[in-house]
């Protein structure tokens, strides 16, 4: 009987972290653990020499198929940094829409003898697809899966607020625009729980506001003056043109008038209140220039903690994988 039968497919036997697909179903002290290695890593990027030898001699291949230019490059320092190898392939969609190409597609990387997999994917789900049915030792991450997840995401935004607030049980979040198309909103949601944030909002027109939102236990808002009221932390998001399908909203003219972050806007938060975004922005549509580039803005921060949380993944996903190869030798000597 395959282990994977009996456990969740992220863990291996001892519960360590051995693909990294999303945030749910984790338990809260390993991302706790995954935010602390980050911090340990954020001081080597800080060096002269920006490296350390975790992961020299292992293969790191960025497989995306969705472009991301910010993604791709902080995948790539982050397992760098790391000394491994890295191959980055840029797979067109067009030859990937069906599942038994993608199983191709995998088998082909497979080929390559990579130890390590970083997979973006416009479907939903096809992190995991290929989690289930890649050979065991190799480690699948998740960079972002459709309208799904984007669990390194969630963890830099995640590594953000506590840098800059603490602890995360007496803040008030709220993530601001276009929920129904957001897998980072997805993955923000599922952390900011996990980690004991009790006040978390929605903000965002009815049409783009997903139907049984609340299971996430979030409260949603359509008026953005009410849902920003002495909140910690604004998370705002990208209006996602690319995946509206129909007329969801009317212009993003409108859209700035009625969600857009402003300076007049932001001072409906606390005073110390800090504004995020997942990039790339679209001034003038989801936020205002003077707020993205103002003293509130911790932007730039995020791309920083980007690197050191996916270096902490990589590392933990790879450690997770030799672990379980240890154990599973260790049984068939038993045996």
């Amino acid at each position: 009987m395959p282990t994977d039968a009996k456990r969740p497919l992220q863990l291996n036997d001892q519960g360590q972290l051995r693909h990294f697909l999303s945030l749910d179903g984790l338990p809260r002290e390993l991302l706790t653990e995954l935010l602390d290695t980050a911090d340990s890593f954020l001081e080597v990027g800080a060096r002269a020499v920006k490296k350390v030898p975790l992961l020299r001699g292992k293969t790191v291949c960025n497989v995306f198929f969705e472009n991301s230019t910010r993604t791709r490059t902080t995948f790539e320092l982050a397992a760098q940094r790391l000394s491994a190898d890295v191959i980055t392939l840029n797979v067109s969609t067009s030859s990937t829409s069906k599942g038994e190409t993608l199983f191709d597609t995998l088998r082909n990387l497979e080929a390559m003898a990579a130890d390590m997999f970083v997979v973006r994917h416009a479907d939903s789900g096809a992190a995991h697809f290929i989690a289930e049915h890649v050979c065991p030792d190799v480690a699948i991450i998740n960079g972002g899966d459709g309208r799904h997840a984007h669990p390194t995401q969630g963890m830099l935004d995640m590594l953000t607020i506590r840098r800059h607030k603490g602890s995360f049980e007496n803040l008030s979040v709220a993530i601001v625009g276009d929920i129904l198309h957001s897998r980072v909103a997805r993955s923000d949601m599922l952390a900011l729980r996990t980690l004991g944030c009790r006040d978390i909002r929605v903000i965002g027109p009815k049409t783009l506001i997903p139907v049984g939102v609340e299971q996430y236990g979030v409260k949603v808002y359509t008026d953005l003056a009410e849902g920003l009221k002495d909140v910690d932390v604004v998370i705002m998001l990208r209006l996602q043109r690319e995946r509206m399908q129909g007329g969801l909203l009317p212009s993003e003219g409108e859209f700035y008038k009625l969600y857009g972050l402003s300076t007049q806007r932001l001072a409906l938060a606390k005073p110390d209140a800090i504004v995020m975004h997942p990039g790339p922005i679209n001034r003038g549509v989801e936020i205002e220039s003077a707020v993205a580039d103002g003293s509130h803005s911790v932007i730039l921060n995020q791309v920083t903690y980007g690197i050191a949380v996916r270096m902490a993944v990589l590392s933990m996903a790879m450690s997770g994988q030799t672990a379980q190869r240890q154990l599973n030798q260790e049984a068939e000597e038993l045996n």
